[in-house]
């Protein structure tokens, strides 16, 4: 089992950029697959990024967040520049025990308790 514990979440204005962290409890990190998910006020929550293989990105994110995971310390971050107001949400981080890098919610089965980004205009 795994513990998760997203931070760096803060209010931030357009265009700028911000990196959160994603801190994982035990021994195995490095065989769990990893993502950030976010989640709007009144949506669902939706794919961002995932670490590892292709390393896919949401078509939204592409070129302007980036995610890296540090095994050694147990942490995965996202950095996030030329922020937008769109980009407002919960964002989440969730490791997968059965899958590497997915889009897909249902493949996780570890989730943090996330972190607020707000992008103000």
């Amino acid at each position: 089992q795994v513990q998760l514990v997203e931070s760096g979440g803060r209010l931030v204005q357009v265009g700028d950029s911000l990196r959160l962290s994603c801190a994982a409890s035990g021994r195995t990190f490095s065989l769990y697959g990893m993502g950030w998910f976010r989640q709007a006020p009144g949506k669902e929550r939706e794919f961002v990024a995932a670490s590892g293989g292709t390393t896919p990105y949401a078509d939204s994110v592409k070129g302007r967040f980036t995610v890296s995971r540090d095994n050694a310390k147990n942490t995965m971050y996202l950095q996030m520049n030329s922020l937008k107001p769109e980009d407002t949400a919960v964002y989440y981080c969730a490791a997968s025990a059965r899958y590497g890098a997915s889009s897909s919610l249902s493949d996780y089965d570890y989730w943090g308790q996330g972190t607020q980004v707000t992008v103000s205009s």
